[in-house]
């Protein structure tokens, strides 16, 4: 299993996008499943209308809720408040609160794969960043 941050969500449905073809290209080759979590899907789609790209946020929003492409999982309490932890101990260093969901998930499922732009993942350990 891969798991997918929201800047590689971005760049994959955005042609424009620096990364777009390296994500693209990277996901499509990719025969693993594929995992996000609610709160990148969140962060994602209002990237996406903060940008004035309402048709690719409906367009991803489509690709989340009507299709078998990716997988989702939704935090539970203790793991939005182990988060919670792991943000106040990496605030300093920058990682958004959605960082710390995403590494707290990628820790609990043992991923050792993850497609992102965002150089905090470099800083989780043990996960490979890709493209």
């Amino acid at each position: 299993m891969v798991f997918v941050d929201t800047g590689a969500w971005f760049a994959y449905h955005v042609p424009v996008d620096p990364q777009h073809k390296s994500v693209r290209a990277w996901l499509e080759q990719s025969r693993e499943a594929l995992l996000t979590t609610d709160f990148c899907i969140d962060e994602t789609l209002t990237l996406f209308l903060a940008r004035g790209l309402v048709s690719r946020a409906l367009e991803a929003g489509r690709m989340f809720f009507h299709t078998n492409e990716v997988r989702i999982r939704y935090l539970e309490k203790g793991e939005i408040h182990r988060a919670w932890i792991l943000f106040q101990q990496r605030a300093a260093a920058a990682w958004s609160f959605t960082d710390g969901t995403s590494k707290i998930v990628i820790d609990d499922l043992a991923i050792t794969t993850a497609v992102a732009l965002d150089d905090h993942f470099r800083q989780f350990g043990g996960i490979t960043v890709v493209p």
